[in-house]
């Protein structure tokens, strides 16, 4: 049925596994993938409609997180229906197109999410070390360029991953990916011919994002953390820094989820593939999740919003 190892030759699909060595559990991982990928869909279209009914709520600091919201719905939607099916129904075909349009969103979507973490990171800059300025320099027009240049990066830093596979890689020795999506590697792994391009170009794009961008943000926290440090009292330090307390922990569990599955891709060759897999699918997960549950803990502001509607939607009528 599939392609021979001994023979390379042009796919018009592939065939995903899911989670290979734990094929008899699929049915069972259903349940809490399923749960995780409810709980996410349900937390972001939450905060996006708390943002948009509060007016109080129409500030930079929260356009941002309905961008995050946006961003971690795209990233979860694009994987988790076909990892549902896979395991639910078995393994499942995916066309060659299908395939790279779903790389290209999983990776174009990771990437434009550290950007806007960078434009949160700039805006909490403002808020603290310029407060004067805060309201003129982030207008609702500066915060729409920030959002538009996030994804633009996105696209021209992920748009030639399946171009470099479309023109480059027509062969391939097997049509079995031992994966639950397309991710970009375990592609390439797959072709015949020289894959050194791809692999230097993947590499190139998760340095750049992974490391300049978590280093970008790391060096404005520092000259917050300078700014705050100078402020009069401990209160105030305290107050100020609340501000930026949901933006840090939504970054540590975007950043610690990837660079501890790229660590363990890179450097545990003894690590099942399966424990490969299943953090690869995490990093994809987690942030959809706990991003609305921190904002919502951390945000006084959608607290109070989220309690009046509970409380409406409780009242006799």
């Amino acid at each position: 049925m599939f392609i021979s190892n001994n023979a390379c030759s042009v796919p018009s699909s592939f065939w995903l596994t899911g989670i290979p060595g734990l094929e008899s559990l699929h049915l069972w991982l259903s349940i809490p993938f399923g749960s995780m990928y409810l709980v996410a869909l349900v937390g972001n279209v939450t905060i996006l409609a708390v943002v948009k009914m509060e007016r109080s709520l129409h500030q930079p600091m929260y356009f941002f997180l309905c961008m995050l919201a946006v961003t971690d719905l795209v990233l979860s939607t694009s994987t988790m229906p076909k990892l549902l099916a896979i395991f639910w129904f078995g393994p499942r075909n995916i066309s060659l197109d299908a395939c790279l349009a779903q790389m290209f969103f999983i990776h174009c979507f990771a990437t434009v999410e550290s950007g806007i973490f960078l434009a949160m990171a700039f805006d909490r800059y403002v808020a603290i070390c310029d407060p004067l300025h805060h309201t003129s320099m982030l207008t609702h027009a500066v915060v729409g360029r920030l959002g538009l240049a996030a994804l633009l990066r996105g696209v021209v830093y992920i748009g030639p991953l399946p171009l470099l596979i479309r023109l480059r890689l027509p062969l391939y020795r097997a049509q079995v990916i031992p994966h639950s999506y397309c991710e970009h590697m375990a592609v390439v792994t797959l072709a015949c011919g020289d894959t050194r391009v791809n692999n230097l170009y993947g590499m190139g794009i998760g340095f750049l994002v992974l490391i300049l961008d978590s280093l970008t943000i790391t060096a404005t926290y520092v000259m917050i953390f300078r700014a705050v440090l100078g402020l009069a009292t401990h209160d105030a330090r305290f107050k100020t820094l609340g501000t930026c307390g949901s933006h840090i922990c939504a970054i540590l569990v975007f950043y610690i989820p990837i660079a501890v599955s790229s660590l363990t891709h890179r450097f545990g060759h003894h690590v099942p593939s399966h424990i490969h897999i299943l953090l690869a699918n995490f990093y994809l997960l987690i942030p959809p999740i706990l991003n609305p549950v921190v904002y919502a803990v951390c945000t006084k502001q959608i607290q109070e919003r989220l309690l009046h509607i509970l409380k409406a939607g409780t009242q006799p009528r």
